[in-house]
């Protein structure tokens, strides 16, 4: 993607050359038209083009807050199955999803 913009900026410059140089063209003139088909149309399209990247960069950081926020409990606050002589689950409370549920049969 960079490799077009650079292509495109080169080209423009040298259109703004082009008006610099010739006989009835203006410094104001090439300024204008390297600022209007070059600066802007490139700078639009770059961050189009980088929208996906962004949401995806954000999401990510969204993600890594969340997870700093809330401590990892299934590691340390979990009741391990049959390593007690007692029921299970009825030890300490468990959070919510965390932990392993007693299961009964039925009568």
């Amino acid at each position: 993607m960079y490799l077009i913009v650079i292509a495109w900026i080169y080209v423009v410059l040298m259109m703004s050359v082009a008006e610099a140089t010739h006989s009835t063209g203006t410094l104001l003139g090439a300024l204008v038209t390297f600022v209007l088909y070059g600066v802007g149309p490139v700078a639009l399209v770059v961050y189009l083009m980088r929208a996906p990247a962004r949401r995806k960069a954000i999401k990510a950081r969204e993600a890594a807050e969340a997870a700093a926020v809330a401590p990892d409990l299934s590691a340390t606050d979990s009741v391990t199955p049959d390593a007690g002589s007692h029921a299970a689950g009825g030890v300490k409370p468990v959070a919510a999803g965390a932990g392993i549920a007693p299961v009964r049969k039925e009568p």
